[in-house]
């Protein structure tokens, strides 16, 4: 049923060509779809699973010519196994609380993600954005969304300070964490690689198979964090397989 809805309802639009943020020299398109209000969970499911990510209320993936280095890439959490780095990871944070709040935008929110871009990705595509944006990339959604808030142990009674926060979609069948950003001045913290190992942890709590992390380039410095977690599934033409450790 579902996909009978997305193919005769969706009507699917393509990008004019732009510089791509990943790979100097090549240009980047996209297909996409805006999801419906209704059953928009459902179809947002099945277009993640055809290598769709989410962006507010519009489901996309690459669409470029004569390349194909966008590769959708989840963690299966059930067969995951920590790295010794990666435990060094959980416990150089397990002093932060985590809470899971409404998908509504706030300054505070809005404050870090600034500070991440700024120094993350200055002159990225996202380093412009104003706080009508964030708004609208946390609130428009017609699907199951939440944030997760990483806070530093308060000194008082009151909520410690925020350093690490995740937009974070609930599927059928697990996890897509849509967009992290974190406080860029605490390194040793390694704040991006904590979250998904967070996230790991959560999807196996309440039974949920995956964590989908989103496309994975290879030859990307910006993307080469996704590969050290292993084992990692990628979706090909022949569907979701185990990507070599090559």
């Amino acid at each position: 049923m579902t996909q009978l809805y997305t193919s005769r309802q969706l009507r699917f639009f393509l990008t004019a060509a732009s510089p791509c943020p990943y790979l100097p020299g090549l240009e980047e398109r996209k297909v996409f779809a805006h999801l419906p209000f209704s059953d928009g969970s459902i179809v947002n499911d099945h277009l993640t699973h055809a290598g769709f990510r989410r962006s507010q209320n519009i489901a996309y993936r690459p669409a470029c010519e004569g390349c194909s280095a966008c590769v959708s890439v989840r963690l299966p959490v059930l067969e995951f196994r920590h790295s010794r780095g990666q435990r060094r990871v959980l416990a150089r944070n397990a002093d932060l609380t985590r809470n899971l709040v409404e998908a509504e935008a706030t300054t505070e929110q809005f404050d870090l993600l600034r500070r991440y871009l700024s120094a993350r990705h200055p002159g990225g595509g996202m380093s412009e954005m104003v706080w009508p944006d964030y708004v609208a990339m946390v609130e428009d959604t017609a699907v199951r969304t939440h944030l997760m808030e990483y806070r530093l142990p308060s000194p008082d009674d009151g909520p410690g300070d925020l350093v690490a926060c995740a937009l974070v979609d609930v599927m059928s069948d697990g996890l897509s964490m849509v967009y992290s950003f974190f406080h860029p001045r605490m390194e040793r913290r390694s704040l991006g690689v904590f979250t998904i190992l967070d996230h790991i942890a959560q999807a196996r709590l309440v039974g949920l198979p995956h964590v989908y992390l989103g496309y994975w380039v290879r030859g990307s410095d910006k993307m080469d964090y996704k590969a050290r977690f292993r084992p990692l599934e990628a979706l090909g033409q022949q569907g979701w397989h185990r990507l070599s450790a090559t």
